[in-house]
Protein backbone atom coordinates (compact mmCIF):
# COMPACT_ATOMS: atom_id res chain seq x y z
CA UNK A 1 0.00 0.00 0.00
CA UNK A 2 1.68 3.02 1.18
CA UNK A 3 5.76 2.79 1.30
CA UNK A 4 7.25 3.46 4.62
CA UNK A 5 7.79 7.03 5.58
CA UNK A 6 6.37 8.28 1.71
CA UNK A 7 2.77 9.69 3.65
CA UNK A 8 -0.43 10.22 1.50
CA UNK A 9 0.00 9.55 -2.20
CA UNK A 10 -0.44 13.25 -3.83
CA UNK A 11 -1.12 14.42 -7.49
CA UNK A 12 0.34 17.99 -8.68
CA UNK A 13 -2.87 19.95 -7.35
CA UNK A 14 -2.00 17.80 -3.35
CA UNK A 15 1.79 18.97 -3.73
CA UNK A 16 0.51 22.71 -4.62
CA UNK A 17 -1.73 22.47 -1.90
CA UNK A 18 0.61 21.35 0.90
CA UNK A 19 3.25 23.34 0.00
CA UNK A 20 1.43 25.99 0.32
CA UNK A 21 -0.35 24.97 3.59
CA UNK A 22 -3.92 25.19 1.48
CA UNK A 23 -6.42 22.69 2.42
CA UNK A 24 -8.71 20.55 0.15
CA UNK A 25 -11.78 21.82 2.24
CA UNK A 26 -10.56 25.59 1.21
CA UNK A 27 -11.00 24.28 -2.37
CA UNK A 28 -14.06 22.89 -2.39
CA UNK A 29 -15.27 26.07 -0.88
CA UNK A 30 -14.18 28.02 -3.64
CA UNK A 31 -14.67 25.88 -6.49
CA UNK A 32 -18.39 24.69 -5.23
CA UNK A 33 -17.10 21.02 -6.13
CA UNK A 34 -17.49 18.47 -4.08
CA UNK A 35 -15.08 17.85 -1.43
CA UNK A 36 -14.97 13.67 -1.86
CA UNK A 37 -13.84 14.66 -5.67
CA UNK A 38 -11.14 17.40 -4.54
CA UNK A 39 -9.73 15.02 -2.19
CA UNK A 40 -9.78 12.18 -5.65
CA UNK A 41 -8.03 15.25 -7.61
CA UNK A 42 -5.52 15.91 -4.45
CA UNK A 43 -4.47 12.27 -4.23
CA UNK A 44 -4.96 10.10 -7.13
CA UNK A 45 -2.47 11.32 -9.88
CA UNK A 46 -4.43 9.12 -12.56
CA UNK A 47 -7.51 11.18 -11.86
CA UNK A 48 -8.85 12.70 -14.84
CA UNK A 49 -11.33 15.51 -14.14
CA UNK A 50 -13.51 17.10 -16.48
CA UNK A 51 -12.49 20.74 -18.30
CA UNK A 52 -14.97 22.59 -16.47
CA UNK A 53 -14.08 20.94 -12.95
CA UNK A 54 -10.41 22.08 -14.01
CA UNK A 55 -11.13 25.77 -15.27
CA UNK A 56 -13.05 26.02 -11.65
CA UNK A 57 -9.83 24.89 -9.81
CA UNK A 58 -7.63 26.83 -12.30
CA UNK A 59 -9.73 29.82 -11.20
CA UNK A 60 -9.47 28.90 -7.05
CA UNK A 61 -5.40 28.24 -7.47
CA UNK A 62 -5.09 31.69 -9.31
CA UNK A 63 -6.75 33.77 -6.79
CA UNK A 64 -3.27 32.44 -4.90
CA UNK A 65 -0.88 32.79 -7.56
CA UNK A 66 -1.54 34.09 -10.70
CA UNK A 67 1.02 33.18 -12.70
CA UNK A 68 -0.46 29.18 -12.36
CA UNK A 69 -0.98 27.45 -15.47
CA UNK A 70 -3.42 24.80 -15.98
CA UNK A 71 -0.18 22.30 -17.57
CA UNK A 72 1.26 22.87 -14.44
CA UNK A 73 -1.66 20.68 -12.89
CA UNK A 74 -3.39 18.91 -15.42
CA UNK A 75 -2.42 16.85 -18.16
CA UNK A 76 -4.69 19.11 -20.97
Amino acid sequence: MFGLFEGKPRSKVGKWLDAKGITQEWLAKKTKINRNTISKIASDKNYSPSLATVKKIMTAIRQVDENARSEDFFDV
